[in-house]
């Protein structure tokens, strides 16, 4: 029994071994210039699929693709700001980290901080009404038998035990 619970764990040590071999390199521009142009560029756009993540740090097949859709448009001979107006026309505003105020971007820019001022208001209104439900209001005359009822059937449980 002991000599079969060794080959099962020997052969889920290899079998883990295998599954963790290196995987395929990114390619690399043929020059260090269109390289460094593809991480300056790559840098200012956001990763379609991954969205909090530069194309220059995702890993996302897209990203790759996109970055040499972008590698293609330098060897072309495109300047930065043309590969940066292919992407918006592309993929929209959206795929810039900074997007140009406008009036499509708007809710880019604003919506998280009116978000939060919407939230704040909420929370304002909840407590304020919560605050006035809470406060204290005289009991009525059945309200304060009942109170009295139970506080006597209390003590009477009390004296008993």
């Amino acid at each position: 029994m002991r000599h079969w619970l060794t080959t099962l764990w020997l052969l889920l040590i290899v079998a883990g071994v295998h599954n963790l071999r290196a995987g395929e390199a990114m390619p690399l521009a043929s020059d260090e210039v269109t390289e460094k142009r593809l991480v300056a560029i790559a840098s200012e756009l956001r990763c379609l699929v991954c969205q909090n993540e530069s194309l220059a740090g995702s890993g996302a097949e897209l990203a790759n693709d996109l970055r040499r859709e972008i590698r293609a448009l330098i060897k072309e001979g495109k300047s930065d700001a043309e590969i940066m107006e292919f992407m918006v026309s592309r993929y929209g505003d959206f795929v810039r980290y900074r997007p140009p105020l406008k009036g499509s971007t708007l809710l880019l820019w604003f919506g998280p901080g009116l978000f939060l001022v919407g939230g704040l208001v909420a929370l304002f209104l909840y407590l304020r009404r919560r605050q006035r439900a809470m406060n204290d209001s005289p009991l009525t005359a059945e309200e304060e038998r009942e109170a009295s009822a139970l506080l006597q059937e209390q003590d009477s449980r009390r004296g008993q035990s």
